[in-house]
């Protein structure tokens, strides 16, 4: 069961991104999939911004770190860019394990995890929209919590 948002601009991929950080959890796990260029970190900055309540949050892109830590006050995110990533034992010096305890996983490039790729997690497909800057996000929840999250948010205007 899938759900689709489409938006026009990045505005509305910001937007779509504060709405989801608004239901977000700690132990949520968000797969973010998509070819270069299509907006996974503008996403992931965004929703980070939101969980932060700070439009000026500095969100670095985690491409050369591998992973940005943000401990905010709401709920910690871990975000993750495994892109650089050739064999998914790599991905256990990044103390992934804790994070999918205790925090929001964002992760892009997720193909990287293989084996590690947890049951309980929200796929996120990004393709390109009929703009320019338009995009279409194919939201695929996969565990009992996660469906019944997004029916509320779809609920909810998404």
């Amino acid at each position: 069961m899938s759900k689709t948002v489409t938006v026009s601009d990045q505005t509305g991929t910001e937007a779509f991104a504060t709405r989801l950080a608004a239901i977000a959890k700690p132990g949520d796990v968000i797969l973010m999939h998509g070819t270069l260029g299509m907006g996974k970190s503008a996403f992931c900055r965004a929703f980070i911004r939101a969980v932060a309540d700070n439009p000026h949050e500095e969100v670095p892109s985690p491409t050369f770190t591998l992973v940005q830590i943000y401990e905010l006050d709401r709920l910690p995110v871990w975000h993750f860019d495994l892109y650089r990533l050739s064999d998914p034992e790599e991905i256990h010096e990044l103390d992934i394990e804790d994070a999918f305890a205790d925090a929001v996983s964002l992760i892009e490039w997720p193909d990287r995890l293989e084996y590690l790729t947890p049951e309980n997690r929200l796929d996120i497909h990004i393709e390109p929209g009929s703009t320019p800057d338009g995009r279409v996000f194919i939201l695929e929840p996969s565990g009992d919590d996660w469906v019944k999250r997004i029916d509320q948010l779809a609920g909810d205007g998404v």
